[in-house]
C-alpha cells in the first residue's frame, strides 16, 4: 500500500469519526428537545439509515447517555448525562447565584456586567446582563477571550501561582489585539501585580478600541479566585476615572456572589 493511499485511509477514518461524533451529539439534542424518540424518528431527523441510527443509540446506551423507555423502541436521555454535567455544575451555580447581583449592578452602573471563569488559556464568559445604557448587541456569553487582554482574564491570571501563570501565557500566545494591548512580559506582570494589590483589574482598550472594562475576583471559601465579575462599556462614557469610582461596587458584588455560593463563610 502506498503512503498516499494510507494517508487517504487515515483521513477517511478521521472524517468518519468526526461525523459519528457530530451525529451522536445531534441524537442527544433531539432527545433533549423531544423527551423521547424512536429509531425511525432519530434516523429521519439526522438524515441517516435506520441501521446507523440504531448503532448510534446503542453506543450512547452502552455509556449510559441514553436509555430505552418502557415503551418498546423509544429512547430518552439517560443518567449518564448527569455524570457529565457534574463537571460544570459548579460553574453553572455561579451564574445562578450571581444573576441577581449582576442584574442589580448593571442597573446601578448602567453598563454590561459579566461573570467569567478560566478555561485552559482563555477567559470564558458564563453569564451576561446588559445595562440600560449598553451600546450595540454584542453577546459575550460562551465566548473565549484572551486572558491577557481582558479585565476578567487579567484578574484570573493575577491570582494564579507564578508557574501556572507562565504556562497559561505561553499557551495563549500573547499578541497585540489593539495598540494598547500589553504584550511585554515585564509590563504585563507589573499590571497584574497592581491588580492583585488594589483588588481589581482594568482593560483599557486592550481587547477592542473604544471598550473599557474592570473585573473583581470571586473567591472560594479557601480564598482561591474561582471566577471574575466584570463591567464593561464604551470609553466615552465608561472612562478610567469612572471605572475607579465604581470599583468598590464591583468588589462588593463579587464578594456577595462568593457569600451566596457559600464560598465565604
Amino acid at each position: 500500500m502506498s503512503n498516499h493511499t494510507a494517508d487517504n485511509e487515515t483521513t477517511g477514518h478521521a472524517v468518519s469519526g468526526v461525523q459519528s461524533v457530530d451525529r451522536a451529539i445531534s441524537v442527544l439534542e433531539i432527545l433533549a428537545q423531544r423527551g423521547d424518540a424512536g429509531v425511525s424518528e432519530v434516523a429521519a431527523e439526522i438524515d441517516v439509515h435506520k441501521s446507523t441510527a440504531f448503532r448510534l443509540l446503542g453506543a450512547l446506551e452502552a455509556r449510559g447517555l441514553v436509555e430505552q423507555t418502557a415503551e418498546r423502541g423509544k429512547y430518552r436521555l439517560g443518567f449518564g448525562i448527569v455524570r457529565l454535567a457534574g463537571g460544570v455544575t459548579g460553574r453553572l451555580d455561579i451564574t445562578q447565584q450571581g444573576r441577581p447581583v449582576c442584574e442589580r449592578l448593571s442597573e446601578e452602573i448602567g453598563e454590561t456586567v459579566n461573570i467569567a471563569v478560566l478555561q485552559e488559556h482563555f477567559a470564558v464568559n458564563l453569564y451576561q446582563v446588559r445595562g440600560p445604557g449598553a451600546v450595540g448587541t454584542h453577546n459575550w456569553v460562551g465566548q473565549l477571550t484572551p486572558v491577557y487582554a481582558t479585565s476578567s482574564g487579567k484578574i484570573l491570571l493575577a491570582h494564579l501561582p507564578a508557574k501556572e501563570r507562565t504556562r497559561v501565557l505561553a499557551e495563549s500566545g500573547v499578541r497585540k489585539m489593539t495598540p494598547h494591548t500589553l504584550t511585554a512580559r515585564t509590563k504585563l506582570e507589573q499590571n497584574l501585580a497592581e491588580a492583585r494589590e488594589r483588588g481589581y483589574a482594568l482593560a483599557l482598550e486592550e481587547l477592542e478600541i473604544g471598550l473599557h472594562a474592570i473585573a473583581a475576583p470571586i473567591r472560594s471559601r479557601e480564598g482561591k479566585v474561582v471566577a471574575a465579575l466584570s463591567a464593561s462599556g464604551p470609553t466615552y462614557r465608561f472612562t478610567e476615572e469612572r471605572i475607579h469610582t465604581i470599583a468598590p461596587m464591583l468588589i462588593d458584588g463579587a464578594e456577595e456572589i462568593g457569600h451566596r455560593m457559600g464560598y465565604l463563610g
